[in-house]
């Protein structure tokens, strides 16, 4: 049976793993399918430690401030319209491409968000 914190850490390093590909994408035409899908998986696994897991079970003293910045994340950064109507106009357009890519890692990088998902998974 997995417990809390296992269940707690799989979904961390889910988010790590989409986190690191898009630091690893080219920012070539047709990347920013990719994008859209590595941050559709960020954020619905955001929504799950929000909205699902309970402050409670989880021991660690730094997760309710990790919760609290994926919380503030959600609320403040919202990447999806932006890139559909990217998508319909300059999908081919690489420096428009890394340029959104670049805003989704700065965004994903404040608060030193993932640098506390990466501590956070060291401890449990």
């Amino acid at each position: 049976m997995v417990t809390y914190n296992e269940y707690l850490k799989s979904i961390l390093l889910q988010i790590l793993e989409s986190y690191d590909h898009l630091k690893e994408i080219q920012d070539k035409p047709g990347d920013l399918e990719i994008i859209k899908k590595e941050l559709l998986k960020i954020n619905g696994f955001l929504k799950v430690i929000a909205n699902k897991i309970e402050d409670s079970k989880i021991t660690h003293s730094d997760f309710k401030p990790l919760k609290s910045k994926f919380k503030s994340y959600l609320e403040s950064y919202s990447f999806e319209q932006e890139i559909e109507r990217m998508g319909t106009l300059y999908q081919d357009d690489a420096h428009r491409v890394k340029n959104m890519r670049l805003k989704i890692l700065e965004s994903l990088n404040d608060n030193k968000m993932i640098e506390d998902v990466k501590e956070l998974i060291e401890k449990i």
